[in-house]
C-alpha cells in the first residue's frame, strides 16, 4: 500500500534566536491509504503543529510533506488552497458549519467552492451513511452537537478526499455521541478505504484507530497497533513522565 501522506524530517520552529521554539524536531511518519491513525501526546507535544504541517495549513521550517503524491513544500498559496479543497477533508472540534446554510448546503459547500455540481447519488450515499436524511432542510442551530458533527463528517467525505484530518472531533460531545461519531469515522475507513489522521487526547477515541503514534517535545516517541483504551492510557502515562524528565 502506498502512503496517502508522508512527512520526512519535518521541523517547525517558531520565533528566532534565543526565543526560538521547535514545535516539531525532525518528525518522519507515513500514513497508508485506507488506514485510521490517531496522534497523541502531552499538551505542548506538537500535535496541532504536526496536523497543520501534514495538511498544508502551515509550512515546515525544513523537511518535506507529500500528500496524494504531491510535494507540498514547493507549492504556492493558490496551489495549496486548491489541493486542500480537492484532496483533503477536515473535521474540527468546533464543527465549523455556516449557520445560514441548511444541512444539505453545508455538506455540498466544498463542491460548490470548487465549481463542481454535487453528484446526487454521491450526496445521497454520504447523507445516508451519516444518518441525516430527515435533517437536510434544517440549519445548524436546529441540530444537536452530534448531528452537527455528522454534517461536518459528511462535508469532509463528499469530495472523496485523499485524506481526512480530524482535530479533536469528539472534544465537544458527550460520551455516547462521541462513540457514534467515532464509529462513523471507523466505517468510512473500513467500508470506503478512507484515510483518516486524528489528533485526540482521549484513549477511548484512539482505540477506534488502527494505530496510535505518540509525540513528546516535538519528537515521535513510539506507536501502538490495534490499540485498546487501557494500552493507550498506560502509554500516555509513561509519556507524561518521559516528557517531564
Amino acid at each position: 500500500m502506498s502512503d496517502a501522506v508522508r512527512l520526512s524530517g519535518v521541523r517547525k520552529v517558531y520565533g528566532k534566536g534565543s526565543g526560538a521554539v521547535a514545535a516539531l524536531a525532525g518528525v518522519s511518519a507515513g500514513f497508508e491509504r485506507g488506514t485510521f491513525t490517531a496522534v497523541m501526546g502531552p499538551s505542548g507535544s506538537g500535535k496541532s503543529t504536526f496536523l497543520h504541517c501534514a495538511a498544508g495549513l502551515d509550512k515546515p521550517t525544513s523537511g518535506s510533506v507529500e500528500l496524494a503524491g504531491v510535494e507540498l513544500t514547493g507549492l504556492g498559496e493558490n496551489q495549496l488552497t486548491r489541493l486542500r479543497r480537492d484532496k483533503i477533508g477536515f473535521v474540527f472540534q468546533a464543527f465549523n458549519l455556516l449557520p445560514a446554510l441548511t444541512v444539505a448546503q453545508n455538506i455540498a459547500l466544498p463542491l460548490r467552492l470548487a465549481g463542481r455540481t454535487p453528484d446526487r447519488a454521491a450526496m445521497s450515499e454520504v447523507v445516508h451513511r451519516v444518518g441525516l436524511e430527515n435533517r437536510l432542510g434544517h440549519r445548524p442551530a436546529q441540530l444537536s452537537g452530534g448531528q452537527q458533527q455528522r454534517v461536518a463528517i459528511a462535508r469532509a467525505l463528499v469530495t472523496r478526499p485523499a485524506v481526512i484530518f480530524a482535530d479533536e472531533p469528539t472534544g465537544a460531545l458527550d460520551t455516547r455521541t462521541a462513540r457514534e461519531v467515532l464509529t462513523l469515522l471507523r466505517q468510512a475507513v473500513t467500508a470506503s478505504s478512507q484515510t483518516i489522521v486524528m489528533v485526540t487526547h482521549d484513549p477511548v477515541a484512539a482505540s477506534f484507530a488502527d494505530r496510535v503514534i505518540f509525540l513528546a517535545d516535538g519528537t515521535l516517541v513510539g506507536e501502538l497497533h490495534s490499540p485498546t483504551p487501557e494500552a493507550v492510557a498506560d502509554r500516555m502515562t509513561h509519556l507524561g513522565a518521559w516528557a517531564a524528565a
